[in-house]
C-alpha cells in the first residue's frame, strides 16, 4: 500500500516509522524544508519537503494527516475528489488498542485531566500509556503492554485529532468544556463543538460519556449519542462528588496538590473516568496523592516576600485565564498578553473586576487588552517578561499571588508557551528573597 503521510513533525515521523515497519510504501511530505528526519525514515521513505505535490495526494492509496495540518488545503481537496481515503494518526492507531481506552478532550484542562487520570490508572500497577495531544503519539505505543488486553490507554485528544476519527471507541469519553478557541480553523462554535463531539461518535450504550452537569453545551453534545451519561456536579473546596452508576462516591480534595476551581473540575473528571474504567477507589486515592501539577499549568513556581508565583503559561485563551484566576482564594496580580488570537477579552475584564490587584500587560495584544480592561482594574505595560515580573511584584501585597496566564499565544516574544513559562520562572527565581 502506498501511504502519504502529511506533516513531518513528531506525529508524522512516528506514523512513517510504524507504516514502514508494516510494509507500506511511504511518502512523507511537509511544506517546511528544514525538518529533522531520522535515518530510519530518511533511508526508506520518499521525502518531499518544502512543498506539496498534488500528484502525491491524488496518487496515494491513503493519506494520514498530522493533527496540525489544515484539512482545507487544495491538495487534500484534490485527494477527496480523487476518492483517496484520508485519516489521522489517532484513528489509524486506535485500531491496535486492545486494552481499556479513556479519551479526554475539551478546550481547557485536557492535559491536567489526562495526566492525572493516567496517574490514577498507573497506581493499579497495570501497564499504562498516557499520550496523544499531550505529546507522545499513540502510534508509537503500538505493540506495548499498555495497549494490550489488561492495559490502560489514556489519551488527550484535540479537535484537530478528532476531525479524522470515525471508529475510535473509548470505553470512557470525557468532554471537559467548550469555549471559543481555534475559530481561525472552524467557521463557527457549532463546527468546533461538532469536532469535539466526535469523541462520542463510535461509542455504544456499553460506554460512558463524562461531562460537567453545569455545562449545558457539553451535556447536550453527549446526550446526542448512545453512551451512558455521567454528569458531574460542581466540586466544592472540600470534596469531589462522583455520581457513578454504582453509587455516589466522595473524595477529599486535601489529597490533591492542584490549585483553582477549574483544576478541581479536571480532577473530578479524571477520578470519574478512572473509576468507570475499573480503577479501584484506593488506587485513585494513591495516584492522586502522588500527582503534581504539570509544567506551565497553574504551577506554583516560587514564593518571595509572602507572595506566591504561579506559572500558567499554557493559559492561551481567555476562558482558560478566567478559570484559573476564578479559583484563587487571594487577591492577585495578573500578567497577560502576547499574540492576539481573535477572541473577545470582555470576559477577562469581568473576571478581574474586584478581584485582581492589578494587571501587567505584555506583547502585541497589550493595546487590545488595555482597551478591554478599561476601568475594571489598574493595569500597566511591560516590555519584557523580566520587567513584567518586577512590576507585578511591586504591585502585589503580602499574601497575594502573581499569576502568568496570558490569554494569548506566545509567538510574538517567545518560541512557544514553554519558553514563555521558563522565562517567567527564571525571572521569579532572580527575585530577592529577603
Amino acid at each position: 500500500m502506498k501511504t502519504l503521510v502529511v506533516g513531518a513533525g513528531t506525529t508524522g515521523i512516528a506514523v512513517a516509522r510504524f507504516l514502514l515497519r508494516a510494509g507500506d510504501r511511504v511518502v512523507l511530505t511537509d511544506r517546511v524544508q528544514e525538518r529533522t528526519i531520522p535515518d530510519e525514515v530518511r533511508q526508506h521513505a520518499e521525502l518531499v519537503l518544502g512543498a506539496h505535490r498534488v500528484g502525491d495526494f491524488t496518487g496515494a492509496d491513503r493519506i494520514v494527516l498530522s493533527p496540525g495540518v489544515d484539512p482545507r488545503g487544495p491538495e487534500l481537496s484534490a485527494a477527496r475528489a480523487a476518492g483517496v481515503p484520508i485519516t489521522g494518526e489517532i484513528e489509524l492507531a486506535s485500531a491496535h488498542v486492545g486494552g481499556t481506552l479513556i479519551a479526554i478532550t475539551g478546550t481547557n484542562g485536557k492535559s491536567t485531566a489526562t495526566s492525572l487520570c493516567g496517574a490514577l490508572c498507573a497506581a493499579t500497577g497495570r501497564p499504562t500509556f498516557v499520550g496523544g495531544n499531550l505529546g507522545t503519539p499513540l502510534v508509537s505505543a503500538i505493540g506495548t503492554p499498555a495497549l494490550a488486553p489488561g492495559g490502560f490507554c489514556v489519551l488527550e485528544l484535540s479537535s484537530y485529532q478528532l476531525e479524522t476519527c470515525v471508529t475510535l471507541r473509548p470505553l470512557v469519553a470525557v468532554l471537559l468544556n467548550l469555549t471559543p478557541d481555534h475559530l481561525d480553523r472552524y467557521a463557527s462554535m457549532e463546527a468546533y463543538g461538532a469536532a469535539k463531539a466526535r469523541i462520542f461518535g463510535a461509542q455504544t450504550c456499553e460506554d460512558f460519556a463524562v461531562v460537567h452537569a453545569e455545562d449545558a453545551t457539553c451535556v447536550a453534545l453527549a446526550q446526542k449519542g448512545p453512551p451512558r451519561l455521567v454528569a458531574l456536579p460542581p466540586p466544592d473546596a472540600a470534596e469531589l462528588v462522583l455520581p457513578l452508576p454504582t453509587g455516589t462516591e466522595r473524595y477529599p480534595t486535601s489529597e490533591l496538590s492542584l490549585f483553582g476551581h477549574h483544576n478541581l473540575q479536571n480532577a473530578a473528571a479524571a477520578y470519574a473516568a478512572a473509576r468507570l474504567a475499573g480503577v479501584p477507589s484506593d488506587a485513585v486515592r494513591t495516584g492522586a496523592r502522588g500527582f503534581r501539577a504539570l509544567d506551565h499549568r497553574m504551577q506554583l513556581v516560587g514564593e518571595a516576600r509572602q507572595v506566591r508565583y504561579f506559572d500558567d503559561s499554557k493559559g492561551t485563551n481567555v476562558d482558560a485565564v478566567v478559570a484559573a484566576v476564578r479559583g484563587l482564594p487571594t487577591p492577585y496580580v495578573l500578567i497577560c498578553g502576547g499574540r492576539d488570537k481573535g477572541g473577545s477579552y470582555a470576559p477577562l475584564a469581568d473576571a478581574v473586576r474586584g478581584h485582581a490587584r492589578a494587571v501587567v500587560l505584555i506583547g502585541e495584544a497589550a493595546p487590545l487588552l488595555e482597551a478591554a480592561l478599561g476601568d475594571a482594574t489598574p493595569h500597566v505595560r511591560a516590555a519584557s517578561m523580566e520587567e513584567a515580573v518586577h512590576r507585578a511584584t511591586a504591585l502585589a501585597q503580602p499574601g497575594d499571588a502573581v499569576v502568568l496566564s496570558p490569554a494569548c499565544s506566545s509567538f510574538d516574544m517567545f518560541t512557544d508557551y514553554k519558553d514563555r513559562g521558563r522565562r517567567f520562572q527564571a525571572a521569579v527565581a532572580a527575585l530577592p528573597r529577603g
